[in-house]
């Protein structure tokens, strides 16, 4: 049986359910911002915080990565950046009396919601050996614990580095010079669970591992395709981008197994139409694909354009493109011909023949191509193949390099991107790394490092002893929640910065550390001044944040500061970096960043331009493409989808709409129905009914996996819900015990929580 939270701890298993929405934001968004927001800040704050969002002279939201406009709306924030915001600037605290009146193990049973909802930390915190609760401890203190853990280890490949999107490329770039200046390169990141597949996929297909299309190209498309990704939930003002272009004309096609009500009809509210009429409707064709079937979709997709071409040669394939720029076509082209199968492409999508030639039309009656994707493409295993199979659909029209056109990957936290940028990556490149050594006269590791499942499996071996987080919150984010937690309970010492209590800060090693830090909206000033740090948005754009309001408590220090002062006691007073100085400098920082990663040559002055600067990107810029070949490269995609054994589903996990990854706002999904509650499993009625599921009864999620460990998820209301045949969802964190550890992407190692098989067994338990 599961455990039950505390009565203070809000029930989550019993929500009203109502019909689907099939329109997002209007006026219900902005009330529904202003009253959670007002509940966190109250309406002053709310007010002088807001309109800083996404400002000139105001600071980056610290929700998604979605690019800022060249002229910002007054209020240029969504519904769930104004619930981000409000989360960060609240004015609730956690102070040394929280700590001492709550154990760490009654921490263990609150949820994440209960966890989140108490307020900034103000001071650091310690958990020992001997102690049940966290204690309050110096920053000397502090970091002297972490230099004894790490002086110990064996090898600096015992400690792993962990960062999560949110960290600004300051502190990134100093945090990953100080893992290598230490000897190791396990610096995994969150985009191992995210976009991995994506990277991995572009870089060797184009040549760079990021999209390809500025917000401008999105306006300007003449098609869009939006598969696998649900920007009413999770990008709401990639809505504005595609009413514009709506408007301008273009077609939008939605792939996904779900209905989405962002992508139905969007009700903008920062206009009349908007808030009083009737809104834009935005898909043209909704494609309600099963859970893993893109690859199948796009295989057929490009193969109807080549029966297209040999109908009309010289009218649909863009050959002076493919002659000139790519490499592979023939290869690819004859598997297309002699290895695609229609009984195969019908049985991974569901879709029906007619609307796949359907899409082929729209297609064809396009000039300009734009695919976007996010987690529904990136988070199977057979992920890479499919992102590699997108590439090779836009290729085949020379729609990459030119305006309008291109490649999407729609990337989560606000500077997740800007991390890898500035080198949070566990096999960086030979040239960054000669780069990084000769800037700071060293020999930086080369050896490649743990991403984030192979840290789990390290510590969970005994392999990495100390876990050092700059940000996030790993335990619920990693896949099999209980393999993770066990792993992490193995470590010596295991170390969170972060601005508010999360499940990680009750999932510890032996010892455990709690430093406080600065969060985006928060004033950064020292000796030299007000600080501001810079990000890197999903679209190769950097720009400033300056965070205005005072911070939470005098006891908190920057990221950056955290980074420095630690490197600082670890490394020695004898270490040539001028820890002191960046600590008190960003700009000086900024100044190494330009001689060590390209593209920022004269980084100071470019970032303080209004809008900040683009980064190059050679496919785009020049349609140049560094890959293995010099050429954009096709790619063999062989068929491949998920098998789902009779009498299961496969399961998705998906955010709530008051969510953002693990943090959760609140216990509402409005668009899909849900109020008061959060765990539910969506499942088709038809399928329902064949396996005996009511609507409103109580079932626990069974995962099945090849290695027979049994992984369960208790106590879930069934939703009848019309996903697609075959397939249910159900948020995370609360599934991600389901997802298997080894169950990863084929080179990218991305956890495959979208498409997770489970049975339904009797309920167990209340939750």
């Amino acid at each position: 049986m599961a455990r039950r939270a505390p009565e203070d701890d809000p029930a989550q298993d019993a929500p009203e359910v109502h019909p689907p929405h099939h329109a997002a934001a209007g006026v219900p968004a902005v009330l529904h911002s202003l009253r959670m927001a007002g509940a966190q800040m109250g309406p002053r704050r709310t007010l002088s915080t807001l309109l800083k969002v996404n400002q000139q002279n105001g600071f980056d939201c610290p929700g998604c990565a979605w690019p800022d406009p060249d002229h910002p709306h007054t209020a240029e924030f969504c519904e769930n950046g104004a619930k981000a915001v409000a989360e960060e600037a609240t004015e609730r605290r956690i102070g040394r009396e929280f700590f001492a009146a709550h154990p760490v193990a009654d921490l263990a049973e609150r949820s994440g919601y209960w966890l989140g909802q108490q307020g900034r930390l103000t001071e650091p915190m310690l958990l020992d050996q001997e102690t049940d609760r966290y204690v309050p401890v110096s920053w000397e203190r502090a970091f002297d614990i972490v230099a004894e853990e790490l002086a110990a280890l064996g090898s600096p490949d015992e400690a792993a580095f962990y960062t999560s999107g949110r960290t600004g490329n300051e502190a990134a770039f100093l945090y990953q010079l100080f893992a290598r200046q230490l000897g190791t390169n396990n610096l995994p990141d969150c985009s191992n669970m995210c976009h991995e597949s994506s990277g991995s996929a572009l870089v060797e297909t184009l040549g760079v591992g990021k999209g390809s299309v500025s917000l401008k190209d999105l306006h300007q498309a003449d098609l869009i395709i939006v598969a696998g990704q649900n920007p009413g939930t999770n990008h709401p003002r990639m809505l504005s981008a595609l009413e514009r272009a709506k408007r301008a004309g273009a077609r939008i096609v939605s792939v996904n197994p779900l209905p989405e009500a962002g992508l139905e009809r969007f009700k903008n509210p920062q206009t009349p139409r908007g808030l009083v009429g009737g809104g834009t409707r935005l898909t043209d064709l909704f494609l309600q694909i099963r859970l893993g079937g893109d690859l199948a979709l796009f295989r057929a997709l490009n193969l109807l354009l080549l029966e297209a071409e040999e109908k009309e040669p010289g009218a649909v394939l863009d050959r002076d493109f493919i002659d000139r720029h790519c490499h592979g076509f023939d290869d690819w082209a004859a598997d297309a011909r002699t290895a695609t199968s229609w009984d195969a492409v019908l049985a991974a999508t569901g879709l029906p023949e007619q609307q796949i030639r359907e899409l082929a039309e729209l297609v064809l009656g396009s000039r300009k191509v734009i695919v976007c994707w996010a987690m529904g493409l990136t988070q199977h295993k057979h992920s890479v193949p499919t992102i590699r199979e997108v590439v090779n659909f836009l290729l085949l029209r020379g729609n990459v390099g030119r305006p309008g056109a291109g490649v999407c990957p729609v990337r989560g936290h606000s500077n997740v991107q800007g991390d890898r940028t500035m080198g949070i990556f566990e096999r960086p490149a030979e040239t960054f790394l000669d780069a990084l050594g000769r800037e700071f006269r060293f020999a930086p590791p080369r050896h490649h490092g743990y991403d984030t499942v192979d840290t789990i499996r390290a510590m969970r071996d005994g392999r990495v002893k100390v876990f050092f987080a700059m940000g996030g919150n790993f335990v619920a984010a990693s896949p099999d929640t209980l393999a993770t937690e066990a792993a992490m309970r193995r470590c010596r010492l295991t170390v969170h910065v972060s601005t508010k209590l999360n499940r990680s800060h009750a999932v510890t090693g032996a010892r455990a550390l709690i430093l406080p830090t600065l969060g985006r909206t928060d004033l950064d000033r020292t000796s030299k001044g007000k600080q501001f740090v810079t990000v890197e948005d999903s679209m190769g754009m950097v720009h400033a944040s300056r965070g205005g309001l005072r911070p939470p408590s005098p006891q908190l220090l920057s990221e950056v500061a955290i980074v420095c002062r630690l490197a600082r006691r670890v490394l020695g007073p004898e270490n040539p970096v001028p820890w002191e100085d960046f600590a008190e400098s960003y700009d000086l920082i900024r100044d190494r960043i330009a001689r060590v990663v390209p593209g920022f040559e004269d980084f100071n002055t470019r970032v303080r331009a209004p809008g900040g600067f683009a980064l190059p990107h050679a496919p785009r810029d020049s349609r140049s493409f560094p890959t293995a070949t010099g050429k954009a490269n096709f790619t063999v995609n062989p068929h491949t989808a998920p098998e789902v054994p009779p009498g299961r589903l496969l399961l998705q996990t998906l955010r709530s709409h008051d969510q953002y990854n693990t943090t959760v706002y609140g216990l509402d999904d409005r668009y899909r129905g849900i109020k008061d509650g959060r765990r539910v499993v969506l499942v088709n009625p038809d399928d329902a009914r064949e396996l005996g599921l009511a609507d409103g009864a109580y079932t626990d999620l069974v995962g099945e996996w090849s290695d027979g460990v049994p992984r369960r998820a208790p106590h879930f209301r069934v939703v009848h819900y019309p996903t697609a045949r075959g397939c249910a969802a159900a948020y995370y964190p609360e599934t991600n015990v389901l997802v298997p550890l080894d169950s990863t992407a084929d080179t990218s190692n991305t956890p495959t929580s979208k498409s997770v098989v489970i049975r339904f067994e009797p309920d167990s338990g209340t939750a």
